[in-house]
């Protein structure tokens, strides 16, 4: 594939591999200097629980990295189209944000917004940013890397990110659940395979008609019923 230039800086992406699920990987752009990601469509979502620790990992060896501040607005790589902000709610981590091509060649977002988006990170409680703002006036956004008042606002006012702070609990809990995810999507349940086999066994044996083709219709229903939880074990 052919390297790309970040939405923000313009400086050539960096390539990285990740395990995709089912099957393959993904290859994913980066750009440290503006600690962004560009996703081509659907790409954060085909990632494996394993692939997303490794790039957290990634994530956290550029943590202190000198950042730019992002330009606006931000471009698409692939058309050159002015990109569109948007705002999502994660599961585990709370509204995150982004900027996506209307074209859907695919989306940009920062390492702080990937790591809410996948729980690494854990957004203030409006009682929280009070308590902080008491102590710390102004702090840089985690999205765009504008300043924010806290004692005024709770959100970036130039791109709407919520305060969020990457809480140690908050990385613990991510890790333990992308290690269990890794470990189910990894590993064959037995158990299972051997339920699925006797169900179907039960049932095909109902639909046999002719008593010498007993032995033929036994290996063929086995070999199928273990092949078809195995697919389905390694798909979810």
């Amino acid at each position: 594939m052919q390297p790309i230039p970040c939405p923000s800086c313009r400086q050539t992406m960096s390539k990285h591999r990740f395990e995709r699920m089912h099957h393959g990987e993904v290859t994913i752009d980066l750009c440290f200097p503006c600690q962004g990601i560009w996703f081509d469509e659907f790409e954060s979502v085909q990632l494996t629980p394993g692939g997303i620790i490794e790039l957290f990992k990634l994530i956290h060896q550029h943590r202190d990295d000198q950042r730019l501040p992002l330009r606006d607005p931000l471009r698409c790589p692939r058309c050159d189209d002015k990109l569109l902000h948007g705002l999502d709610v994660a599961k585990h981590g709370g509204r995150f944000n982004y900027h996506r091509c209307l074209q859907k060649h695919g989306r940009f977002t920062t390492f702080a917004q990937f790591m809410i988006e996948k729980g690494f990170v854990r957004q203030l409680s409006p009682a929280e940013v009070s308590e902080l703002s008491a102590k710390v006036g102004v702090v840089r956004c985690t999205g765009c890397g504008a300043p924010v008042d806290i004692r005024k606002d709770h959100a970036c006012g130039h791109c709407r990110a919520p305060i969020a702070i990457l809480d140690a609990d908050a990385v613990e809990q991510a890790l333990d659940r992308y290690l269990h995810a890794e470990v189910r999507r990894t590993t064959l349940n037995v158990e299972a395979l051997g339920d699925a086999i006797v169900l179907r066994e039960r049932e095909k044996s109902r639909q046999k008609t002719h008593a010498a083709d007993v032995g033929a219709i036994d290996v063929i229903d086995l070999l199928s019923a273990g092949a078809e939880l195995v697919w389905n074990l390694i798909r979810h």
